[in-house]
């Protein structure tokens, strides 16, 4: 049993790292451009396959850790949320499908799930508890974002496109984490918590930057 586990953790490590790479060479290349694009997909994929298997292995014997669980949940949720704000730039009505809000629904649920082991956990005084306090934050801020956002998600505005930043950033966060975390063995607070914070600042510059740009003049 610990060879096929080990043997998912070198698979996910390896898709962890691949995301890392296509990532960091998605935000690198222009917006729009065809290695943009080619280096999203390679990115989406890796890290919806690597936070499957990390999702096996959180539950598996010797390896159960719920926060890691959950955090598999969330970069999955980024990973998809990302790619289905880019759909808004091809509908005409401000209406989002029923996909769309079943996943933002979820990580509401698993959000308001992290909060409440979060606050039991500083209650209880449980080590690292902070940590899921400090990311059902950003997990609630998202996804009731993602509700208000499916009211004017429209091809007359650029809303789906700061959506697909903000989701595919956070998601390149997580990445970035797990290899401070796993890869380099970081495991205090600040590591965790650090690349986010970070993260959400360049987040913010993205976002501004979309405001005063009209789409075709993005770079």
């Amino acid at each position: 049993m610990e060879t096929f586990i080990k043997t998912l953790i070198y698979i996910h490590a390896f898709l962890g790292g691949l995301g890392l790479l296509s990532g960091l060479s998605s935000v690198y290349f222009r917006k729009r451009n065809t290695s943009h694009k080619k280096s999203g997909k390679i990115f989406s994929a890796a890290m919806i396959s690597s936070s499957l298997i990390s999702l096996i292995i959180a539950r598996l014997p010797n390896h159960e850790n719920t926060f890691l669980f959950l955090i598999g949940l969330f970069t999955i949720y980024m990973i998809l949320a990302g790619n289905r704000a880019l759909t808004f730039k091809s509908k005409e009505k401000s209406a989002a499908d029923t996909l769309d809000k079943i996943i933002s629904g979820s990580m509401l649920f698993i959000s308001i799930i992290m909060l409440g082991l979060g606050v039991l956990g500083i209650l209880q005084k449980i080590e690292g508890s902070i940590l899921y306090v400090f990311f059902a934050g950003f997990g609630l801020f998202m996804s009731v974002n993602d509700f208000k956002n499916f009211k004017r998600l429209t091809t007359k505005n650029i809303a789906y496109l700061k959506s697909h930043i903000g989701r595919m950033v956070g998601a390149l966060i997580a990445s970035f984490t797990a290899f401070l975390v796993a890869g380099l063995h970081f495991n205090e607070t600040i590591y965790w918590m650090a690349p986010t914070v970070l993260g959400t600042v360049y987040i913010i510059y993205w976002i501004k930057k979309v405001d005063k740009h009209k789409v075709s003049t993005i770079k």
